[in-house]
């Protein structure tokens, strides 16, 4: 009870910095999925193949992947705050410069918001999952709900921009959007961070924790974000061709992946009270799974709709469950930790998209590529059965 009460103070204490932190994770949602709606554009805009198509995610990943070795260095020297505000200022930036008219200064802008996108993450996890304490992952949840209301409302946003020929405007809006957060960031107060010192079980890392645990989970991190930002970015695209054409429904497809992600992530919290997190993690990848089966083998775009919406409600719950048990399992060490796997997830959101993009080029067929996020999913399943009386501790 103490434990909890304890999270119910801290969190009441932070509720500034809250409100700034759930924002920013819109605006973060938005900048982590434009590519998807916006990769029929770049294709038709600059002739790209599929290959050409898929080096803005492995782009976008790497320079995340960067800004998130940088964000664990940075946080170690000044703290929290100095590694957030470069973040959002970067994700501004780079949000301005997207619709470029030329090919280079679009990859630019996509790496500077990726590196901004790097550097906010680990920081805004990990602070959120140490308020949380033994709540963390309904908390962590209902942070990766404002990240998906972002990633959800991307696609109409884009559609409805491209309608009116307002792409321009809608980006430097979210570019003023980061601008507002980072003066926000200026002046919130971060608190003095004693969690280190917390004698409670919650923050205190478990003997039983393993080389072998830590490399499974560091495996599960990679693995879940290549499969998600597979399927999210190259979901417009993939509608696009059942459909011969880019329309309004196409460019709307991640919407669809990213509505069953938030839906998933809201209820989460009232599941969690009710099942175990493992079998959670168990059941949301079973559907994952089954979901892009379901969109390989689719040859309507009602059908791909609906698989595109269950592999978002699969994907739902597992990574903000991911993060809590990297928090509670580590403790304070958790931030040491948190760095390589954050990074790793980093480098697997490069990966993925861009291996779909290979085996589609090579294959001649992007329902091919696509068994790529279908094979993590079956790997991630072992993965938890595996850790199985890990992750019933």
């Amino acid at each position: 009870m103490s434990v909890q009460n304890s999270a119910i103070t801290e969190t009441e204490r932070h509720r500034n910095l809250l409100v700034l932190l759930f924002a920013g994770f819109v605006l973060s949602g938005i900048a982590t999925t434009i590519i998807g709606p916006m990769l029929p554009i770049f294709i038709r805009r600059w002739s790209l193949d599929d290959r050409q198509a898929g080096l803005f995610s492995t782009i976008q990943f790497l320079a995340a992947l960067g800004g998130t070795l940088a964000s664990s260095v940075i946080a170690a020297w000044q703290g929290y705050r100095p590694a957030l505000i470069l973040g959002y200022a970067l994700m501004g930036g780079g949000l301005a410069g997207l619709n470029a008219d030329t090919h280079v200064v679009a990859l630019t802008a996509t790496a500077a918001f990726g590196l901004g996108y790097g550097l906010i993450t680990p920081g805004t996890n990990l602070f959120v999952a140490e308020l949380g304490a033994a709540k963390s992952a309904s908390l962590l949840n209902y942070l990766n709900f404002a990240w998906g209301a972002g990633a959800m409302a991307c696609s109409p946003l884009i559609a409805l921009a491209l309608k009116r020929n307002g792409l321009g405007i809608l980006l430097t809006g979210a570019a003023t959007f980061g601008g507002i957060l980072v003066l926000g960031l200026l002046f919130v107060s971060f608190g003095v961070q004693k969690h280190e010192k917390d004698a409670h079980a919650a923050s205190t890392p478990s003997s039983a924790i393993g080389l072998g645990v830590t490399f499974a989970l560091a495996v599960m991190f990679f693995i879940y974000v290549a499969m998600e930002n597979g399927i999210g970015i190259w979901s417009a695209e993939y509608a696009k061709r059942l459909a011969s054409g880019i329309t309004g429904m196409t460019t709307l497809a991640p919407m669809f992946f990213y509505a069953g992600l938030t839906s998933g992530r809201a209820a989460a919290p009232l599941v969690l009270r009710r099942l175990p997190e493992r079998k959670i993690v168990l059941g949301a990848l079973s559907l994952a799974a089954a979901a892009t089966a379901l969109l390989i083998v689719s040859r309507s775009l009602p059908v791909a709709t609906v698989a595109v919406f269950l592999a978002g409600l699969g994907c739902a719950s597992v990574y903000p469950i991911f993060i809590a048990w990297l928090s509670r399992w580590y403790g304070a060490g958790a931030k040491k930790i948190g760095g390589m796997l954050f990074a790793l997830a980093s480098l697997g959101g490069s990966a993925g998209p861009g291996l779909i993009g290979a085996v589609s080029q090579y294959s001649g067929s992007l329902r091919v590529g696509l068994l790529v996020p279908l094979i993590c999913a079956t790997i991630l399943i072992c993965l938890a059965l595996l850790l199985r009386r890990q992750s019933a501790a």
